[in-house]
């Protein structure tokens, strides 16, 4: 009888393995700031293009039905800011400039405007929404001398809110385009909050009332693989 148990869970496991379908692939683009250092611009697509802001990432989905699917990825982000970027006069006379890495995981659904089957030899285009839990790490900073330094590492979490438009080409690969923003829970990205990470001996400045963001805009490139599925009990 055990050996039939285990059986039949290796023949459910294969048979569900076989009958969804799956897309890994890469993510590139560029990442952006907004805090209390340099400008406090979302959209000027030169924030995005600076050679120091390039950033990349892996990405996993799980098609769950022609409407959603559940995607986990990993992302390497890197941006920096500089009040002499800014259109305020306090902020260029203040002169602050950082600089910081990230490290994401992120994961959660990604729904579609209508119905999309990645196995349709036909390209068809569809805009789509993601967002989910998301942990991060990065370098905390705080202001010394009149500059900003660098301070250890720390993890925070954030809400993501992303856009993007998706086609498929080819029997396998998809190509998308998006742009998300994501809130942090934390104010000290740019080390305007020293209190937050019990460092009580530096200035606070900036708006307390106001958390870090940071955004990415770049493509995702992704190939598919499994049998094509039947969502008819999703």
């Amino acid at each position: 009888m055990r050996y039939r148990l285990i059986a039949l869970f290796g023949l459910l496991t294969f048979s569900f393995v076989q009958s969804q379908t799956y897309e890994i692939g890469l993510m590139v683009g560029g990442t952006n700031f907004s805090g209390d250092v340099g400008s406090n611009s979302f959209m000027n697509p030169q924030d995005y293009l600076h050679r120091s802001k390039g950033s990349l990432g892996a990405i996993f989905k799980w098609n769950r039905s022609t409407r959603h699917a559940f995607r986990f990825s990993y992302m390497r982000l890197r941006t920096f800011d500089d009040d002499l970027r800014s259109d305020s006069n306090a902020r260029i006379s203040r002169g602050y400039r950082f600089n910081t890495e990230i490290d994401e995981f992120s994961v959660g659904i990604e729904y579609l405007f209508w119905d999309w089957d990645p196995h349709n030899h036909k390209s068809e285009i569809v805009p789509y929404l993601y967002t989910g839990p998301t942990f991060f790490l990065s370098h905390h900073h705080f202001v010394d001398n009149g500059q900003l330094r660098r301070g250890d590492r720390n993890n925070n979490f954030a809400i993501p809110m992303v856009f993007g438009i998706k086609m498929n080409f080819g029997d396998h690969f998809v190509v998308a385009g998006e742009f998300g923003a994501r809130y942090t829970f934390t104010d000290n990205l740019d080390g305007s909050a020293p209190n937050e990470i019990g460092n009580n001996n530096f200035p606070e400045f900036g708006n307390a009332n106001k958390n870090d963001w940071y955004m990415f805009a770049g493509l995702v490139l992704t190939y598919s693989f499994g049998r094509k599925p039947c969502y008819c009990n999703f």
